[in-house]
């Protein structure tokens, strides 16, 4: 460890898990590799047991989450990549299509749909990190593709209430970062979407795909103009292929990730379910909140990305450096001095992972789902102080 400068002295309280990355995230506190003892290691996936124990995580997260009992809830692969993609690419194509891109991801989906689909009938609605797109022109009569939470920009949607509940287009939701954290409008929701490396904390590679009564009338209503390879099929001969929402799985998933979001989602339950998942994360958010407030009006260090108090994430929390030293710098300086930011915390072992997304503004980004403890965040913020001044005495004029 370096010699303490006297005029900038370490603080003496280091967050107990300083795990902070936005995926995977945070495991549930108190987690240990004993959690895992109980996975159904050497077996087939398709064997009764372990097919047990998809349906579970299925039946889990449905309950914590409060999903209709009329939608479907499948295992899918890929993450919450292969979820949103296989959605578009098995459902879309019959009715012209709005997408809303604020940030990286809901830019990725953008780019499937114009680039990749190359959908003709397409409105792009787009805003810059910080901000949301005009909400007021979405179509009731098209389908909607859009984020719940820019997870790399920090910006989620605060209502639903732009979404029409008589649509005849389908709104297909990517909630990754929302899902165990955010209450979701099921109602004016037809595909959501999310990974077991969030909220709860689980292991990446397995994504989740949520289906309304409207979103399989689609799948089994149309066939798409291009080839599906079979990692996107969820039909077969015009039916759902239901098997995928009751714990078939169509490629060989880790029955040690299952485990684990078993775990997961039974730390859930015994907390209070969503309710307490909720405030778990609002608490985390309302503790940068109150540092960010803390700041004197003229020497403020830290700002949020996310323009509108009422739009600020709850788990992907975006912060830009507003220090007069940093915005004097060039592009370039800037982008540098971020980068010494996030690696000075990470090599003070406060703070792993909590540098931007790559194609975001520089600053920090905290994971503050329910996973994350509000007093690791506390002991942190001292630190980010700490590293903004002694990046200030590098890039600082």
């Amino acid at each position: 460890m370096a010699q303490d400068n006297p005029a900038n002295p370490r603080p003496a309280r280091r967050p107990a898990n300083p795990a902070f990355s936005s995926g995977p995230c945070a495991k549930r506190p108190g987690w240990s590799l004993a959690a895992l003892e109980g996975a159904l290691l050497g077996r087939s996936h398709r064997a009764t047991e372990p097919r047990a124990r998809l349906a579970e995580v299925i039946a889990r997260s449905r309950a914590v989450l409060g999903m209709p009992e009329d939608w479907r809830l499948g295992i899918v692969p890929a993450s919450d990549t292969g979820a949103v993609e296989m959605a578009l690419w098995s459902m879309l194509g019959p009715r012209g299509v709005d997408v809303l891109a604020w940030e990286s991801f809901s830019g990725e989906w953008a780019n499937d749909i114009t680039r990749q689909l190359r959908l003709e009938d397409v409105r792009l609605r787009q805003a810059p990190y910080g901000s949301l797109p005009d909400l007021s022109d979405v179509s009731p009569e098209r389908d909607l593709v859009f984020v719940w939470n820019g997870t790399t920009s920090g910006v989620r949607l605060p209502d639903a209430g732009w979404i029409a509940p008589d649509r005849r287009g389908l709104a297909i939701c990517d909630a990754t970062s929302a899902a165990f954290a955010m209450d979701l409008p099921w109602d004016r929701l037809d595909v959501v979407t999310w990974s077991w490396q969030k909220a709860l904390g689980g292991e990446a590679a397995h994504g989740m795909l949520a289906l309304s009564p409207h979103a399989v009338a689609r799948l089994e209503g149309h066939t798409p103009a291009w080839p599906l390879p079979k990692i996107f099929r969820l039909t077969r001969g015009g039916r759902l292929i239901e098997g995928i929402f009751q714990g078939d799985t169509i490629n060989t998933p880790s029955m040690l990730c299952v485990e684990d979001a078993l775990d997961g989602l039974r730390w859930a339950e015994s907390i209070g379910g969503l309710p307490a998942l909720i405030a778990r994360s609002e608490a985390n958010l309302a503790a940068v909140t109150a540092w960010v407030e803390s700041q004197p009006e003229g020497s403020r260090r830290m700002a949020f990305l996310a323009e509108r108090p009422e739009t600020r994430s709850c788990t992907s929390i975006c912060l830009r450096i507003v220090a007069p030293w940093f915005t004097a710098l060039t592009a370039d300086g800037q982008a540098a001095a971020s980068r010494v930011l996030a690696t000075t915390l990470e090599r003070e072992g406060v703070a792993l992972d909590a540098a931007p997304y790559r194609d975001a503004p520089p600053g920090l980004r905290l994971w503050g789902g329910a996973t994350v403890e509000t007093e690791d965040l506390r002991a942190l913020f001292p630190w980010i102080d700490w590293a903004l001044a002694e990046v200030e005495a590098q890039f600082g004029a």
